[in-house]
């Protein structure tokens, strides 16, 4: 330990530097998540930046409107057939709202998320996109023609 003089007020004092000053290493702690809570983000920032209100969407939906409001600010959890249908009528499809989810969760967790699909993944599971867009691409050209 070093003794180091410290000034306060024109008084001297000495103070103790080197490894007493500093902190211990410390874990961050980590907000716990709830999922419903981010399933409820997700569906009110889709609806909000959709322009629509929450009335309009749970007629669509046939939820009523409070179940609805109690969802997006997760108090409730909602059941798969109820997202599907908040969905349906959002016009947005599950699998996307979920991975907006997922993303969120790991952003929170501190876990790193890649931005391709691993090869091994898309071999095994994934289309050739390469050929799904020409193919589209095709199918625009030729209706275009007629």
């Amino acid at each position: 330990m070093v003794k180091q003089p410290v000034s306060v007020n024109g008084v001297v004092r000495w103070r103790d530097v080197g490894l007493a000053d500093e902190k211990p290493h410390q874990q961050k702690e980590r907000k716990m998540v709830v999922l419903r809570h981010e399933i409820g983000d997700v569906l009110r920032d889709v609806r909000q930046r959709q322009g629509r209100t929450l009335r309009e969407v749970s007629h669509n939906a046939r939820v009523s409107l409070g179940y609805l409001s109690e969802v997006e600010r997760g108090q409730k959890e909602a059941s798969s057939e109820l997202l599907a249908s908040i969905c349906s009528a959002l016009e947005v499809p599950l699998s996307l709202m979920l991975r907006e989810v997922s993303d969120r969760l790991a952003i929170a967790e501190g876990v790193a998320i890649p931005d391709t699909v691993p090869q091994e993944f898309s071999a095994r599971y994934g289309r050739d996109l390469n050929e799904e867009l020409s193919d589209e691409l095709n199918k625009g050209l030729m209706s275009n023609a007629f």
